[in-house]
C-alpha cells in the first residue's frame, strides 16, 4: 500500500481482471492463460459462463472488459453478433468460412480448422494448421478441449470440436512429418 487514492471503478476493474485470470486459468487447467489472446479469453470464458445463450449487453460488457476488450468495436466483425440489446457469441457452425480465411487469431483459425475438418478438407485443414503455427501448439488443442468441456452434449460445436480433437495425435504428427520433409527438401 502507498498511500495512493485509489477509484472504486478502477478497484472494480482491476478485480474483475484478477478473477477473470483466474477462471481462465481453471478452464485452461493452469499453463496457458498467458499465451491467449484478449478474444480468445472472452470466447473461452463466454462459453464458460453463458455457454451458448445471448446475453444482455451489460452482462456481456462486464465479461468483455474483464478481459480487456472493448465490446462496442469488436461486435458485428467476426464472432461476437449484436442483435438489439442482446450480445451473442457464434460457434464455428453459424460463421462463413471466407471471413475467417487469413485470421491470426487462435479462435478464429480455430473455428475455420472445425469448418473445413467437418468438410473433409484435411490438407487444406494441416496447411492453416501449419501456415498459422498453431498446429505444433499445445495451447491451440488446450483451449479447443476447454470449449469442448464447457458445452453440453448436443452442442453442434462440441460435437465438431470432439470430432475434431480425437484425431489429434494423428494430425500433429502429420504436420510433423511434413514439415520435417519441407525443411529436406
Amino acid at each position: 500500500y502507498e498511500g495512493n487514492i485509489i477509484r472504486a471503478d478502477k478497484l472494480l476493474e482491476f478485480v474483475r481482471e484478477v478473477v477473470t485470470d483466474y477462471a481462465v486459468r481453471q478452464i485452461l487447467h493452469n499453463g496457458i492463460a498467458g499465451e491467449i489472446s484478449s478474444l480468445t479469453r472472452f470466447y473461452l470464458l463466454w462459453r464458460w459462463t453463458f455457454g451458448e445463450a445471448k446475453v444482455e449487453f451489460d452482462e456481456a460488457r462486464k465479461l468483455a472488459q474483464s478481459t480487456g476488450i472493448d465490446l462496442a468495436k469488436e461486435w458485428n466483425k467476426g464472432f461476437i453478433k449484436k442483435d438489439k440489446e442482446f450480445i451473442r457469441v457464434l460457434g464455428p457452425h453459424e460463421r462463413n468460412i471466407k471471413d475467417l480465411e487469413g485470421s491470426n487469431e487462435l479462435i478464429d483459425t480455430l473455428h475455420y480448422v472445425l469448418l473445413l475438418w467437418k468438410d473433409g478438407r484435411k490438407e487444406e485443414m494441416k496447411r492453416v494448421l501449419r501456415e498459422s503455427g498453431f498446429g505444433a501448439k499445445d495451447t491451440f488443442y488446450r483451449v479447443a478441449q476447454a470449449i469442448s468441456e464447457t458445452l453440453p452434449i448436443d452442442s453442434k460445436e462440441k460435437k465438431l470440436l470432439d470430432g475434431f480433437l480425437a484425431g489429434k495425435e494423428r494430425l500433429i504428427d502429420e504436420i510433423k512429418k511434413e514439415e520435417i520433409q519441407r525443411k529436406l527438401f
